[in-house]
């Protein structure tokens, strides 16, 4: 199914590509892409565009807030590994 904005493509796909690369080794380009997807798709459903300096900041977030739950996750598995775990 075609989205609003599909011929807009190549402006977002150079916002994936700035993030792939600042999320090197933090995420997979798949995961970066998906991102960028749903940050553009919630901001048309929010308000009604997609400006990419907007979708390039939420999806910026989103990768932010998935590494430190990645982190966290890693955090605990060690500590409980370890028979440490509170």
């Amino acid at each position: 199914m075609a989205h609003p904005g599909e011929g807009d493509l190549p402006r977002y796909a150079v916002i994936g590509e700035r993030l792939t690369e600042e999320f090197e080794g933090v995420h997979a380009a798949e995961t970066v892409d998906r991102c960028v997807s749903a940050a553009r798709y919630g901001a048309e459903e929010v308000t009604g565009s997609a400006p990419p300096d907007l979708v390039e900041r939420i999806a910026r977030r989103h990768l932010e807030v998935l590494a430190a739950v990645a982190a966290e996750k890693r955090r605990k598995t060690r500590r409980s590994s370890l028979d440490n775990a509170p």
